[in-house]
């Protein structure tokens, strides 16, 4: 087992890794819109702008571990209102592209740092890749 550790996404904001990598698979913790260079001041208010953030956050992770999001087979997605779920979906989308792994979207009552959106993944270390 190895933590995933990477300056170009936020340090964790609590006593976790970035990631844990075991054996040939990534299991990220969950990502919010906070900038790498540090801080704990969210990206903006508008939940678009937020998955975005998230997802380039996330990718960081990934590819510190020696994957990607090509690489995922399972995503969660917190989302504070489900009334955002199509605007958060067309992000996610961009940013897949083709490749579909599945996925859990959930509503919660309220997230750290109060953000929008909250993204997590399992994956594959890309030498495994699909």
């Amino acid at each position: 087992m190895k933590a995933v550790q990477t300056n170009k996404a936020p340090a964790a904001i609590g006593p976790y890794s970035q990631a844990i990598v075991v054996n040939d698979m990534v299991y990220t913790s969950g990502q919010i819109a906070l900038t790498p260079e540090g801080g704990d001041e969210l990206l903006h208010e508008d939940v678009g702008i937020q998955t975005i953030a998230v997802l380039e956050n996330l990718k960081a992770v990934l590819e510190e571990a020696g994957s990607s999001l090509n690489s995922v087979v399972k995503t969660t997605i917190f989302l504070a209102d489900m009334d955002s779920f199509a605007t958060v979906n067309a992000v996610y989308e961009k940013a897949f592209g083709t490749h579909k792994p599945a996925r859990s979207t959930v509503a919660v009552k309220t997230l750290p740092k109060n953000a929008l959106v909250e993204i997590d993944a399992v994956a594959l270390i890309d030498n495994y890749s699909f």
